[in-house]
């Protein structure tokens, strides 16, 4: 329980360190012209891999390194399905600058 309540503690404190590069990511994108449905969508892969992250070394701590492993897993298949629509404009990009 110690270890859930520092590593808490410790975002707590991060938070608003997170909020100000949120929001000057947020400039750089309108700034670049781009869809800031992308870049929502690479903040939340991020932010799926830090808590997967948290999650698994919670419970690796609690000695149960079989769930960390299945934490891990899941983490990276939400990301991998959070990943298509941007893989998917990637691709079709290089594919129309491909002469035919």
């Amino acid at each position: 329980m110690l270890v859930v309540f520092v590593g808490c503690v410790i975002f707590l404190f991060l938070i608003d360190q997170v909020f100000h590069v949120i929001r000057m990511l947020e400039r750089i994108a309108v700034n670049a012209n781009v869809n800031l449905i992308y870049v929502e969508t690479i903040l939340k892969i991020v932010g799926i891999a830090y808590i997967a992250e948290f999650g698994a070394q919670i419970t690796k701590d609690a000695g149960q390194g079989a769930i960390a492993s299945k934490i891990e897993l899941a983490g990276k298949i939400l990301i991998l399905a959070m990943a298509i629509p941007i893989l998917t404009v990637i691709i079709e990009t290089i594919i129309n600058l491909i002469p035919s």
